[in-house]
């Protein structure tokens, strides 16, 4: 295994983590910043408040997303054992 390849890998490796992760993260800032102007429109400043929304909303993501997440997984570690 030379240079390039071992950069190919890992440059796949890091857009795998960004379109696994990305489902997840993008959800979960955008219930933040709701939650958050709720929050400056109320006045209520409860931590729980934002906490549990997120972890509903990750959940449910989770469980929608992740036969898609597996596989693509699988698929890419299928890739790098066929490359060696």
């Amino acid at each position: 295994m030379n240079n390039a390849e071992a950069l190919d890998i890992l440059r796949g490796a890091i857009l795998v983590a960004v379109k696994l992760s990305a489902p997840v993260l993008i959800l979960s800032m955008v219930i933040g910043i709701l939650i958050s102007i709720l929050q400056a429109a109320t006045q209520i400043h409860e931590q729980t408040l934002t906490f549990v929304p997120k972890l509903v909303a990750i959940v449910v993501v989770f469980l929608l997303t992740g036969s898609w997440m597996l596989t693509t997984l699988q698929e890419y570690t299928v890739e790098i054992f066929s490359r060696m």
